[in-house]
């Protein structure tokens, strides 16, 4: 039976060709810190040790690619005193006194010149420890401010009764809540910046998932949820949507809208909008055209009390039929200038 040789190393190179997740590691006390006595390339491959949380097959489970150059590593040779076969048991996080790029032809080191990327500090992620994080700085210097919502003006009616109007008020984006204290922050970072935070402080609670371009959800512990998305945003569908809020909800639009209802050309597939009762429906267009377009069909327009029409300017009726009126009480009508009357016939009964 083999004897349990353990080592401790740091690896050189994770480019496995055969995608295991393996790495070649230089352990200390068995292999030269010349790398031209014993060239990277001429390590052995050390193979990751997985949880029984991952299942090791068929690509079930996180991969095995988190270990980067310069990563200090614990295992076991399970070949013996061979050292051929060594099986990576666990990593050895620290506190980093030296930048890797004073020693980038050393062997221990990180030939890249890329790890560590902090010295004189834990290599716990910064997020985890409570310390300043640029990725904080950015989220707070990028918050957006005091988006306005629709605004209407207050206006007076046909018959001289007052249109409430209904003034524009503003929102912000919600401040950042990161108060995480140590070690109730568990973050997972990538290379490039992604990140994830599951936050179990007290009354800080938090659930974050970060992509490096800055666009992420977060849900805060007051249970609001944040979305933020840097570019364009895109939803597909394929069966309903149902959307209930039981609050305000105010949509401000830098661009313009559109709204295609029955696609498909399917029978009753209606646009239906109820507004229930103590509450108006208000549109107002700043400078341009209400234009209201059927290519087949009519424009039913029901009116529950009275009709008011105001026009600023002049009022153009075109009739390609006939026209009619039924007016069940009386009526008037009072023109300051001319008023003429032209048909083939005109009949006053």
């Amino acid at each position: 039976m083999n004897k349990f040789y353990t080592f401790t190393g740091v690896v050189e190179d994770r480019h496995d060709p055969e995608k295991l997740g393996r790495v070649r590691v230089r352990c200390f006390g068995l292999h030269s810190e010349s790398k031209t006595d014993i060239p990277t390339e001429d390590l052995p491959w050390a193979q990751p040790l997985l949880p029984v949380t991952q299942s090791g097959i068929s690509g079930l489970g996180v991969s095995p690619t988190f270990l980067v150059n310069g990563t200090w590593v614990f295992g076991y040779f399970r070949d013996g005193e061979s050292y051929q076969q060594p099986v990576i048991l666990g990593t050895l996080p620290g506190r980093p006194s030296e930048y890797s790029s004073r020693y980038a032809s050393s062997a221990f080191y990180d030939g890249n010149n890329i790890y560590p990327k902090y010295i004189d500090e834990p290599d716990t992620n910064r997020l985890a420890t409570g310390a300043t994080s640029l990725v904080n700085l950015i989220r707070t210097d990028t918050e957006i401010k005091a988006v306005a919502t629709a605004d209407f003006d207050a206006q007076t009616a046909a018959d001289g009764s007052a249109i409430a109007g209904s003034d524009t008020t503003t929102f912000d984006q919600p401040a950042n809540t990161y108060a995480a204290e140590y070690p109730y922050n568990k973050v997972t970072e990538t290379e490039s910046g992604h990140i994830l935070e599951f936050d179990d402080t007290p009354n800080a609670k938090r659930i974050h998932l970060r992509h490096a371009t800055g666009n992420s959800i977060e849900w805060t512990d007051n249970g609001n949820q944040i979305n933020l998305i840097k570019k364009d945003d895109y939803k597909f569908t394929t069966g309903h949507s149902y959307h209930y809020i039981e609050g305000n909800s105010d949509i401000t639009i830098d661009g313009h809208h559109k709204i295609y209802i029955n696609k498909s050309a399917t029978l009753n597939n209606h646009y239906d909008i109820q507004v229930g009762p103590g509450a108006s429906l208000n549109i107002q267009v700043d400078s341009g055209d209400v234009n209201v377009v059927t290519r087949v069909g009519k424009v039913n327009v029901n009116a529950g009390g009275d009709y008011n029409l105001k026009v600023g300017g002049n009022y153009t009726l075109s009739v390609d039929g006939s026209h009619s009126e039924t007016i069940a009480g009386s009526r008037t009508e009072t023109v300051t200038g001319d008023n003429t009357k032209t048909g083939k016939t005109i009949n006053l009964n």
